[in-house]
């Protein structure tokens, strides 16, 4: 457990899409910071987001272009015209396209040539300094998406042959004629590090610490996969044999086939971004489900085992303390739960998944120990209110017993519950801060529709309910 870890604090998880603002999804922008304010008054001194990374097209961000790039949607314009790189003279009504990625895309190219022509010294050398830091990501990063843009989208096992064997001679010649565009997408991801660190300065400057999201595999698709190969379980062609995902579990009754290829172990180089960082499907650390490649669902498959213990030993040593939290959801082992307190990890408790099964069941907040983070529901649940709607009279009748019948809807009882328990840290989702039902999930696992879509408005947070929600935070010593 470690210090920032070993008290008792309260959060919000929100991912930075779900902010309000202008265009399809929220960013970096001034509602960030807005946001940090509201989590300051009411005492909130944890920010919970998902993974930051480049996404696809289907806009999950645990299926990212790069392990280590950040998603250029995220960007703020407003933050660019600011820097001095974008007159507003430059935002012609031909960049006003619909699809915020076009749009943001067309403006930053105006702002990557204007910065190289106005941009104060030091800022330049700071761009030269990203660079050269990053690197060993970026360089095979920048011309990915170079190739990618070239090949119309394509994933680079349909690229042509040369280009996705990684030929040296073919390499060097598309790294010549695609100079240009390989500068601005490094400019993009200067741009956006600048604006995400600016964020994180604010927040710690007010006590308020970043949990960050890392999806503990990467998708086929992406720079790391094209560029490392031999870390990866591919045949000679590039092809997966097997992929990822999860045996049938409360999520999915036929498991999750997330398609994603399986290690020979390399991954968790970035902590510089947060404060907190959450491994997704921590008990991968220890087995994963692989399934062949042939399967269209997740049931069948084998739990194969992986070094999560000298893993974890290598991080430790490298970077001395840092404050991880498992996920360790689903299928857990007494193998799982011991690499977890090997390192003396805090776990995941659901307060949804609480009220079914016997005393036993480790959600119930009895069986809680301080070592761990305990959520209403996550990312990938429904919202409380809606789970709350679906449950029977009886069902209901039992977790109000189980409380203690407290004068209030089962939505604000959880609430209060987790922020009452003995968890050093309470994660409330935004959705339930604001009462809201299911058409407001953010995800509904195994399926790739309709997903991470959700934003909330400003006129949803009425001072009431901010006001009861600091009081509460106050109440059970969360400030």
């Amino acid at each position: 457990m470690t210090t920032l870890l070993n008290k008792r604090r309260a959060g919000v998880l929100l991912h930075i899409t779900s902010l309000p603002g202008v265009g399809e999804q929220g960013d970096l922008g001034q509602d960030a910071y807005d946001f940090i304010n509201f989590l300051c008054t009411a005492g909130i001194t944890v920010w919970q987001t998902l993974p930051l990374g480049a996404t696809h097209a289907d806009g999950s961000p645990y299926q990212c272009l790069s392990a280590h790039a950040g998603n250029p949607e995220l960007i703020n314009i407003d933050g660019l015209i600011k820097s001095g790189w974008l007159p507003t003279s430059d935002q012609c009504k031909d960049c006003h396209r619909k699809e915020v990625k076009f749009y943001k895309s067309c403006l930053i190219v105006k702002a990557f040539y204007n910065f190289l022509e106005r941009a104060k010294p030091q800022d330049k050398t700071d761009f030269e300094n990203f660079c050269r830091d990053k690197a060993f990501w970026l360089d095979d990063f920048a011309l990915f998406m170079a190739l990618r843009n070239q090949f119309g989208q394509q994933c680079w096992n349909q690229w042509s042959e040369p280009l996705k064997q990684r030929d040296k001679y073919a390499i060097r010649a598309a790294t010549l004629r695609l100079r240009s565009q390989i500068d601005i997408i490094k400019f993009e991801q200067y741009v956006f590090f600048r604006q995400w660190m600016a964020l994180k300065t604010y927040a710690n400057e007010r006590g308020i610490l970043l949990f960050g999201d890392i999806p503990i595999f990467v998708s086929y698709d992406s720079a790391d996969v094209w560029a490392n190969r031999d870390v990866f379980k591919l045949d000679a062609e590039g092809d997966m044999s097997v992929v990822a995902g999860v045996p049938p579990d409360y999520f999915s009754e036929t498991g999750q086939r997330w398609g994603n290829p399986h290690y020979n172990w390399d991954i968790l180089q970035q902590c510089e971004q947060f404060d907190i960082l959450r491994i997704d499907h921590f008990r991968g650390l220890e087995s994963a489900w692989e399934i062949p490649a042939s399967e269209e669902t997740a049931q069948v498959g084998q739990w194969v085992k992986a070094p999560g213990s000298a893993l974890l030993k290598a991080i430790t040593e490298q970077l001395g303390e840092i404050s991880l939290v498992a996920e360790d959801l689903g299928i857990i082992t007494p193998e799982v739960d011991a690499l977890r307190d090997e390192f003396h990890l805090p776990g995941m408790k659901i307060l949804q998944f609480a009220f079914g099964g016997d005393a036993d069941n480790p959600y119930l907040p009895d069986n809680y120990e301080k070592n761990c983070v305990v959520y209403t529901g996550t990312h990938d649940n429904d919202t409380t209110l809606g789970w709350s709607e679906k449950l029977s009279e009886a069902e209901k009748s039992y977790i109000f017993d189980y409380l203690g019948n407290p004068a209030m809807s089962l939505n604000c009882a959880l609430i209060q519950t987790a922020l009452a328990s003995v968890a050093n840290l309470a994660i409330i989702p935004m959705q339930d801060i604001l009462e809201l039902n299911s058409e407001h999930r953010m995800n509904t696992p195994g399926t790739t529709v309709g997903n991470w879509k959700w934003r909330f408005q400003w006129h949803q947070l009425d001072s009431e309910r901010a006001a009861r929600l600091a009081y509460l935070i106050k109440l059970f010593n969360r400030t």
